[in-house]
């Protein structure tokens, strides 16, 4: 039986979505009623589009009752996480030449490195590459000749970005490809006290430089559960990619298979095979509250406060940080994956993975089973893990109904908190989200003075000139959206860990996003209104008294700034010149709220409906 507040929230975002996602369906209905793309293009276009094949796969391209899957790659070799997509796209051919189909690569999409950008003027494009992602998506399916789409996409804008595009073509099935995590490295206990001892001066850039490249060391994903590993719980909760694939290495004989039973299915999915799942009828309200849960449950990334408004709108839902407060207030917290604990995904994954969270958080009532996926109708699918027999037959077997580390991963029954992950606060300095998760019940309430500051880098100097003495809360301002793209932050974690190790009460308020590791000091972050919007934040003064309640979900100064003036500095031209950031002035001047995903996009259906 469904949790009836989960009830009640479905019902309020779908009556809050009535005219904009009717708007959507009507544009994929239209789009559907076409019949298969290719036999709307003119002989020229079709040769254009086929030029390159051979023999083979220019006759099946020719007729139209051949399947042809497009496939939208974030490949390069500079990505961990993505270079293993290198060999993906023979093999996808492959296999679809054996099933009598064709596969193209349809367009590449960027795929930036936040590990590499973090504190560098290019993590101002950072959160931007997330809507040129859905651009550039949907400019390769433009070419109007597939059947169904593949998306290879793991890292942190990318995967937000390919659905948001793939969303615009939800006529079509969509199927997600992972690649998996990296082999465990470094602990990431060890790796963050190196950062903390570098931050303090009391190790060198040598030994700094040795402990990251033990913690990320080959190709696959970070194994810390960030936003990345965030992304594949997420596409497994909506049902969007095969069961139990997120967190199988690469490289090895199972990621082969799961990666040839995804273009199997896709090709399964499709109109000429008579069970047609398009992602717009499948990625409705209720899948998108399932990732919410999800992210809930695990305590994945506070990026996704983000990024799951902006994927609902691209889908004509209209999702809003009270539906993820009030889905906090009953989701247990069943995970301690680092940053929440100390274990990394690979380990979480032995321990029985999403698998074991996904049948424990059903059978409590506490997500809809009921929803349409790339495997078939149900979420039960989604309680079984992948295998190999010995003749390397590929198989779903039901996940163990026993944790395999309970200082991991847990049930419902006995879960590490009652409430989710993440919660949102509310108070006279505007709206912000927290990750509690990771903080200690000791650190959430912290109640001190105000230390302004202009960007992180003025943080960092005044921490270097032994200045941040006593209890303090931070507010960096002019880091939203509109100001320079919303970087995340993440280098201030080692500077406030030292700060309330040493024993002061310490807490950050931001505009800016942190990242998805953030860390075990309380951090209210996504700000909004954003200082540059004239959000209160930006009146804020030295030594006015903060407090932060994360259990209350408050913010509040005890201060009245309603006479005050903005304490922003003249400080804009930073941000707007250098390492291509004068490219994306437009994006500055028309990206929405945080609070509406930080878009370009956030009224895409509202002034059509």
């Amino acid at each position: 039986m469904t949790h009836p507040v989960l009830e009640q929230v479905t019902e309020r975002v779908r009556q809050r979505s009535a005219r904009t996602r009717a708007t959507y369906l009507r544009q994929m209905d239209a789009a559907a009623d076409d019949g298969v793309a290719r036999a709307s293009l003119s002989c020229s276009n079709l040769a254009h589009g086929m030029a390159a094949c051979g023999a083979t796969e220019k006759s099946r391209l020719s007729a139209e009752s051949t399947p042809n899957i497009g496939i939208v790659t974030a490949y390069n070799d500079m990505l961990s996480a993505h270079a293993p997509y290198e060999d993906y796209p023979q093999q996808i051919r492959r296999t679809a030449e054996r099933a009598g189909a064709t596969a193209q690569v349809a367009g590449g999409v960027p795929a930036m490195c936040d590990g590499v950008t973090q504190g560098q003027a290019g993590m101002d494009l950072s959160l931007f590459s997330r809507d040129l992602i859905a651009m550039s998506t949907a400019i390769a399916l433009s070419h109007n000749l597939f059947d169904a789409v593949l998306c290879l996409g793991i890292c942190d804008k990318i995967v937000p970005g390919q659905l948001m595009g793939a969303l615009r073509f939800g006529h079509l099935p969509v199927l997600f490809v992972p690649a998996g995590p990296m082999p465990s490295g470094l602990p990431n206990k060890e790796k963050a006290a190196v950062r903390e001892a570098y931050a303090a001066g009391t190790v060198g850039r040598g030994e700094l430089l040795a402990a990251e490249s033990a913690a990320y060391h080959s190709r696959g994903t970070c194994t810390f559960y960030g936003t990345a590993n965030s992304n594949q719980m997420l596409m497994e909760f909506m049902g969007l990619q095969l069961p139990g694939s997120s967190f199988v290495p690469p490289d090895t004989p199972l990621r082969s298979e799961l990666t040839d039973a995804a273009v199997t299915q896709a090709l399964a999915n499709t109109a000429l095979a008579g069970t047609e799942r398009p992602l717009a009828q499948m990625l409705d309200e209720r899948a998108i509250l399932n990732a919410v849960i999800g992210l809930h449950a695990t305590g994945g990334s506070t990026n996704h406060t983000l990024h799951l408004v902006a994927i609902a709108a691209s889908a004509g839902i209209q999702l809003t940080w009270d539906d993820f407060a009030d889905l906090s207030a009953i989701i247990p917290l069943l995970t301690r994956v680092y940053p929440s604990g100390q274990a990394d995904v690979n380990e979480f994954d032995a321990a029985g993975g999403l698998a074991f969270v996904i049948r424990e958080l059903l059978e409590a009532g506490l997500l809809h089973g009921d929803v349409d996926t790339v495997a078939g109708p149900g979420l039960e699918r989604y309680t079984t893990r992948p295998a190999q027999a010995d003749e390397g037959a590929l198989s779903w077997q039901p996940v163990s109904t026993h944790s395999g580390d309970r200082s991991i991963l847990r049930g419902t029954e006995d879960a590490f908190a009652p409430q989710g992950g993440l919660t949102v606060l509310d108070g006279n300095l505007g709206r912000a989200v927290v990750k509690i998760s990771a903080v200690a019940p000791e650190h959430r309430v912290i109640e001190a003075p105000a230390r302004t500051f202009n960007g992180q880098a003025a943080f960092v100097r005044a921490f270097e000139a032994e200045e941040l003495n006593g209890d303090l809360v931070a507010v960096i301002t002019r880091q939203g959206p509109k100001a320079n793209g919303m970087p995340e932050l993440h280098k201030l974690t080692p500077y406030l860990s030292i700060l309330q190790k040493r024993g002061q009460k310490v807490a950050l308020i931001t505009d800016g996003r942190m990242s998805g590791a953030s860390g075990s000091v309380l951090a209210a972050i996504h700000v909004t209104p954003e200082a540059i919007s004239d959000g209160p934040i930006a009146r804020l003064r030295d030594g006015d008294l903060i407090r932060i309640d994360a259990n209350a979900g408050t913010m509040d100064t005890s201060v009245d700034l309603s006479g005050r003036n903005s304490n922003l500095s003249s400080t804009a031209e930073m941000h707007e010149y250098g390492l291509g950031r004068e490219l994306f002035a437009g994006f500055r001047r028309g990206v929405g709220p945080a609070e509406r995903g930080a878009s370009q996009f956030a009224n895409l259906l509202e002034e059509h409906a």
